[in-house]
């Protein structure tokens, strides 16, 4: 049975992403900061739940020496804090950082030291409309995921070659959610449609990779 871990899992795309993967025969492993939030979704896709700050090195590490032998490596997690340039905190600009950039880096380095040696592996970066547009207000995160996307391109251009699929995806409008209902004609992106995005990335057969993908909604403007 395939592995998939899924870092920053929660209630959205990740849900879905478990589900479908799950669906589709992957034992899949679930990563968050607090693990209790998961426990209706471990029930229903049989997943293992690790508690992980994915922007701290040693959790990182311990995750991927339980879970390292996973053929998909999924990360998801993002900071947001917003405000004026002159009014934002240092201490929260650096945590978005380290959660969107740093925290993509420590796994996507523990995915490939086990994936190079096996010449195969997809690791799936969960990028945003701000790492390819800066929004005004919001420095911190378009800071972090341009970083995100610039990691992404790199380690795309040298593990490639390696037979290691590297993508990252830019979800470039809202996604739906209980908190953000949609209204009847398609304004919001399905997460469960996002999910199907990421499996046909996990099945691209290697003579047409892609890095990068955007998926927005009909009437996204860009």
């Amino acid at each position: 049975m395939p592995k998939a871990l899924i870092i920053g899992a929660g209630d959205g795309l990740s849900a879905s992403l478990a589900r479908l993967l799950a669906r589709e025969g992957y034992a899949v492993a679930l990563a968050a900061r607090n693990v209790a939030k998961l426990d209706a979704l471990v029930a229903e896709t049989e997943a293992v739940a690790h508690a992980c700050d994915a922007a701290s090195e040693p959790d990182i590490a311990r995750l991927f020496d339980a879970e390292g032998d996973a053929e998909v490596v999924v990360y998801n997690p993002s900071f947001r804090t917003r405000g004026p340039i002159a009014d934002l905190v240092p201490a929260d600009v650096q945590k978005s950082l380290q959660v969107c950039a740093f925290g993509a880096f420590l796994a996507a380095q523990q995915a490939a030291r086990r994936m190079i040696p096996r010449r195969a592996g997809t690791i799936l970066l969960t990028g945003a409309s701000a790492g390819v547009k800066g929004y005004p207000r919001s420095a911190p995160f378009a800071m972090g995921k341009f970083a995100l996307r610039g990691l992404a391109q790199s380690l795309a251009r040298e593990l490639h070659p390696q037979g290691v699929h590297v993508a990252h995806i830019v979800i470039d409008g809202g996604i739906r959610s209980a908190r953000r209902p949609e209204s009847g004609d398609d304004t919001l992106l399905d997460p469960d449609a996002i999910a199907e995005t990421y499996l046909q990335l996990i099945r691209q057969p290697r003579s047409a990779w892609s890095w990068e993908i955007e998926v927005r909604p009909w009437v996204e403007t860009f």
